[in-house]
């Protein structure tokens, strides 16, 4: 067939070939840089090999195994609340059976067995979206009883409304495990501690905790893909669910500051300002008393029986010879939850190397629970995705969940009594030393990875900052307003090629980070130097 551009006199000029894209870095196997993986891996053979090929699976791809450990998981938390799901926990069945739940009994309580819906017909004691989530669970189990029999099995109205809270709260993780998984980048199996959290089986569903944790997850994954202002809603949003969200503008304000990202935090901050003004105000006009009691709640009640506030007035009044009272601490845990937040931001504008923004995201969550005057059981959850972003470790990860899971025991048999085969007050506290210990430990193991971010298990593989958006490898220049609290001189910190474990990284993974950064060097683009 004739050329017809030259038939025609003009030359066709070819176009320059595209430059190619530089391959995916595949993900990091937990078997070759995680020390308790690799010996648990014995049992199958050992570590995959170098040569191994992996991802070759159409279907089960890395982020599908993780969902579906997540609802194996989820399974084993259903069977675990199994005799406390129809509500009739008779002889003290929910602390002999330690399958207890405040989804059961608040059924009764905010009036949801008659149809109530939450600030309109009844002030219920947690926040809008909290309220709304059990209002929509509520009315969905109605619906459901409504069509039961003959091919539907019938239930007691409690035990439908818990099984449609699971089923929501179930949706929720697998939005957790999804986020942690996004946030992770490369180190796409560091999920599995999430998919496979020992205390998600005992309190997935003891509260509605999940709804919040969901909506916080996928507020950072937008911050990840540097959209600010959504990021902004979804922690507002998180924030009218749970006050804990509202906590990551704090860390974030920090290191945009270090940065110079403040727009970047303008617009999330604008956000989230707006999302929980949009939620809030309605039911505040329309219901004021009821939209007080939440707040009003959490001024008026004591220290929680989980916390060390309560455990100090046990051991003074032990000491005293008079019987334990209900400490009134508000002014006292409100100075250290200040203080321990302020340490969390002295740290970020002081670290020798910015630091990653879970590390300061875990390290607010965990102050404030320790300082704090409540600490729920299921208010570890909020830690669990932000523990494995911030440092990816099993051996640590493990030893802290298992203080957490041993503490429900005592906890509940305290509750159960000691005339009921129960236990004293002693064990109990024991054990909320003992888990307090474990997460300390674990915050100073951040803390070091800070300060020395050469074993920083991250950052040991060649990543700066996966979940940090806009801040990873942002140019790390000196904080304007406060120059006193850097160090004067500045150099470049660069990953080394063990963690903080000891762990031997894979060589192929960390030269082929090497080779991204020399290609980032050449085209122009700065890296994080202090």
């Amino acid at each position: 067939m004739p050329d017809r551009s030259v038939a025609s006199g003009v030359m066709s000029v070819p176009r320059p070939a595209r430059r190619p894209h530089p391959p995916a870095q595949p993900p990091l196997l937990p078997s070759r840089v995680d020390p308790a993986v690799r010996a648990a891996s014995e049992a199958v053979g050992g570590p995959w090999g170098r040569h191994g090929v992996v991802g070759q699976r159409w279907f089960w791809t890395p982020l599908r195994v993780l969902l579906a450990l997540t609802i194996f998981t989820l399974l084993l938390g259903w069977l675990e609340k199994e005799p406390c799901q129809n509500g009739n926990w008779q002889h003290s069945l929910q602390y002999t059976h330690f399958c207890y739940s405040d989804v059961v009994p608040l059924f009764f309580e905010e009036k949801l067995n008659v149809g109530a819906t939450p600030y309109v017909d009844h002030a219920v004691e947690y926040p809008v979206l909290t309220g709304a989530f059990m209002g929509v669970a509520a009315w969905l189990g109605r619906q459901y009883d409504h069509l039961a029999g003959g091919v539907l099995p019938t239930m007691p109205p409690v035990q439908t409304y818990f099984t449609v809270t699971a089923l929501l709260l179930a949706g929720c993780m697998l939005v957790v495990t999804w986020s942690t998984a996004a946030l992770a980048r490369r180190r796409i199996w560091d999920a599995a501690m999430v998919a496979l959290c020992p205390l998600l089986i005992l309190h997935a569903y003891t509260n509605w905790d999940l709804f919040a944790i969901a909506l916080a997850g996928a507020a950072l994954v937008a911050w990840q893909r540097r959209r600010p202002g959504v990021a902004g809603v979804l922690l507002g949003l998180g924030t009218a669910a749970k006050l804990y969200p509202g906590l990551f503008l704090i860390p974030l304000l920090a290191l945009c500051l270090r940065t110079r990202r403040l727009g970047a935090f303008a617009w999330t901050f604008a956000g989230a300002a707006l999302a929980w003004v949009a939620v809030n105000l309605p039911v505040a006009a329309l219901y004021p008393a009821a939209w007080r009691r939440f707040f009003e709640l959490n001024r008026s009640r004591s220290a929680d029986f989980d916390t060390l506030w309560y455990g100090f007035e046990y051991l003074t009044a032990r000491q005293q010879n008079r019987p334990a009272g209900t400490p009134n601490v508000n002014g006292i845990a409100s100075l250290a939850v200040v203080l321990a937040l302020a340490g969390v931001v002295l740290l970020a504008l002081r670290a020798p190397r910015r630091p990653r923004l879970p590390q300061l995201l875990f390290l607010t969550v965990a102050g404030f629970l320790l300082t704090n005057k409540v600490w729920s059981p299921q208010y570890s959850l909020w830690l669990v995705p932000l523990a494995v972003l911030a440092r990816p470790s099993w051996r640590a990860y493990l030893i802290w969940q298992a203080t957490e899971c041993v503490l429900w025991v005592p906890r509940l048999l305290w509750f159960l009594g000691t005339g009921s085969k129960g236990v004293d007050f002693q064990w109990f506290l024991l054990a909320v030393l003992v888990r307090d210990v474990a997460l300390v430990g674990y915050c100073v193991l951040v803390i070091r990875d800070i300060l020395r971010p050469e074993r920083d298990i991250v950052r040991a593989s060649g990543d700066d900052d996966p979940a940090g958006g806009v801040l990873d490898r942002a140019p790390d220049r000196e904080y304007p307003a406060g120059s006193w609290l850097r160090p004067r001189s500045a150099s470049s910190t660069s990953p080394a090629p063990l963690g903080g474990d000891g762990i031997d990284v894979d060589r192929t993974d960390v030269d082929r980070a090497a080779e991204v950064d020399a290609t980032r060097s050449a085209s122009g683009e700065t890296r994080n130097t202090t």
